[in-house]
């Protein structure tokens, strides 16, 4: 209960925005007994129920409040026809022959909280002109209307921003409810029990409902209980307001994100800015860092810049969840979290601290949730001329949860995440350059994260000299690389890729020998014709490594490499572009 808890609390705190349309949101918050709905054609009456004008609605504003029953809130199958809302609706359901629309707002208009607009309305509609009316429009039966009411002086105007019509239908549905007060399981007060429950509160899966009892006689009960009243009860008035908060939310909420079609969304009742917890703490504008201590102090500074922007007590909730539609009717809570916030963004803050690597010219980052999942499952794909990673959607938000359960639960990194991050970086052949430069940084943050979790070390603040056997051999294979790439600089073959990543795969299990094929290769075809520095650079870094290794047993040379190789290449190859290589070139041209 606590995510309807939370979403109650959510509308509670915004009820000066309820019923009203606000610039740079795309939907607005709906009052009890009240949804949002997509209008096509909008008619315009008078007061007496003549019609005056009709038109169609453009995009920008469709999004209309309308009055809802339960039943016509979450309708669906082929009794629908006979729920129809109390006011907005499809055409088919204002112009049927068997029309259930007129009774009902006859109903409304007899009550003691009828409104002009609403007589105004049945008059037009009992004439039976609206498809004449909206012959010129082409309107379909799935048209929805949506009513402008002229003539009323300061009444007239659009029913879907009027709130004098929004607590007129309040008023009539709260003293329509019938039956026996229930405690409901949310608020813990004594109140008409809800007997359905909204439906279309993710967009994406419009028909799927969060909460449903209507099969009594199948899969529902599964035999636990004899009726849905046992399994939980929830008022109408906090399953109106939790429904409408989550909408809205979704809706709006700068931090939703849409992985595989599931929806992950983050939020604090009061409204205050949590962020994201899939993408990274700071964004690419972020001055790049290459030193590991700057890093952690430009984190730290964010951090704290962030705190003091929110203001926070303390006491603030960060709500974290996860919502899926496994079937058309079904919508699953997948995953669900509460912190404070300033919690939140300290374990965000954690886990880029160690979840990171060099990344080219943007320094030290930690990659996205999203790009690490993208990375180790995802298909290389080429659209519109560029080439990029996409998984599969089931694999997608599945691994998307799992890695976002451990970054928020401080829970260890994914092995078989990292494992398959690993075995591709492996593979430069398979991917294009760029995109194994992609694969090979997320790998590289994995594996320091993971080494981290397990022995508390930083491997970016390793001194090249490090005593590992994995390690150095990742060193050798830079060093073997970029001297054959220096080669085919000069002789204008950028682009070819180089022996020693065309047997990275058989490097990896046969490093020795492999090392021993790529370097008979180098001294006889590649370093003969590079200029004596770099030739000289290149035998020293060998013989220093070489020299490293040689202090392993002989028998364990040939052996397979540990993941440590990928970090020991990488900060080799990293060490290449620092400046202090500069004064060495010039030594010997």
């Amino acid at each position: 209960m606590g995510l309807l808890q939370r979403a109650i609390e959510t509308y509670e705190c915004n009820t000066s925005r309820v019923g009203i349309y606000h610039e740079g949101e795309n939907e607005p918050l709906a009052p009890v007994g009240h949804m949002i709905a997509k209008a096509n054609v909008e008619i315009t009456i008078d007061q007496d129920g003549s019609f005056l004008s009709a038109g169609t609605v453009d995009k920008e504003h469709e999004k209309t409040i309308i009055p809802v029953t339960e039943e016509s809130s979450g309708r669906s199958g082929t009794k629908a026809y006979m729920r129809p809302h109390p006011l907005c609706d499809k055409l088919s359901y204002l112009a049927a022959e068997d029309n259930y629309y007129i009774p009902q707002l006859e109903a409304w208009v007899a009550s003691p909280y009828s409104a002009p607009k609403l007589r105004a309305i049945l008059a037009y509609v009992k004439k039976r002109t609206i498809r004449q009316d909206l012959s010129h429009l082409g309107a379909t039966d799935d048209a929805f209307i949506r009513w402008r009411v002229d003539g009323l002086g300061d009444s007239s105007g659009p029913c879907w921003t009027d709130r004098e019509l929004f607590r007129s239908y309040m008023a009539y549905a709260a003293a329509a409810k019938d039956g026996e007060p229930a405690l409901c399981m949310v608020t813990g007060e004594w109140a008409p029990a809800a007997q359905q429950h909204a439906k279309g509160i993710v967009a994406l899966n419009g028909n799927a409902k969060l909460i449903s009892s209507n099969d009594s006689v199948g899969f529902t009960y599964r035999g636990r209980f004899t009726d849905e009243t046992q399994a939980a009860t929830v008022s109408y008035t906090a399953s109106q307001k939790a429904h409408n908060a989550l909408r809205w939310l979704i809706a709006n909420q700068g931090a939703r994100g849409v992985f595989g079609g599931r929806t992950f969304l983050c939020w604090n009742p009061q409204g205050i800015r949590t962020g994201s917890p899939v993408q990274a703490f700071f964004g690419p504008d972020a001055a790049a860092q290459t030193n590991p201590s700057d890093y952690k102090a430009q984190l730290a500074a964010t951090l704290a810049s962030r705190k003091q922007e929110l203001q926070l007590r303390g006491n603030e909730s960060a709500v974290i969840a996860a919502f899926d539609a496994a079937t058309t009717g079904r919508l699953s809570l997948t995953y669900y979290n509460e912190m404070t916030v300033s919690t939140f963004l300290e374990r965000l803050c954690r886990w880029d601290e160690h979840c990171c690597w060099r990344n080219g010219p943007f320094g030290i980052r930690s990659p996205s949730l999203v790009q690490l999942v993208n990375c180790a499952f995802g298909a290389q794909r080429t659209e519109k001329g560029a080439t990029r990673l996409v998984p599969d959607d089931r694999v997608l938000k599945q691994e998307v949860q799992a890695l976002l359960a451990c970054r928020l639960g401080e829970g260890a990194f994914p092995d078989h995440i990292r494992a398959a991050l690993v075995q591709r970086a492996g593979t430069p052949q398979a991917y294009e350059p760029a995109v194994w430069r992609g694969i090979l940084y997320s790998a590289c943050a994995a594996i320091h994260m993971t080494t981290y979790q397990r022995r508390g070390e930083e491997i970016m603040s390793w001194n090249l000299d490090r005593p590992d056997r994995s390690f150095q051999f990742g060193r050798l294979l830079a060093v073997m690389e970029r001297a054959e790439e220096d080669y085919y600089y000069l002789t204008s073959e950028t682009g070819r890729q180089t022996n020693a990543m065309k047997l990275m795969s058989v490097f990896r299990q046969r490093p020795w020998t492999v090392y021993e094929q790529v370097n008979r290769q180098l001294n006889t075809a590649y370093l003969p014709r590079l200029k004596p520095w770099q030739r000289s650079r290149y035998q020293r870094l060998k013989d220093e490594i070489v020299s490293i290794l040689s202090g392993f047993p002989e028998a364990e040379l040939n052996k397979p490499l540990g993941e440590l190789y990928l970090m020991g290449y990488d900060l080799q190859h990293s060490a290449f572009f620092k400046k202090d290589n500069e004064t060495e070139e010039n030594q010997d041209e």
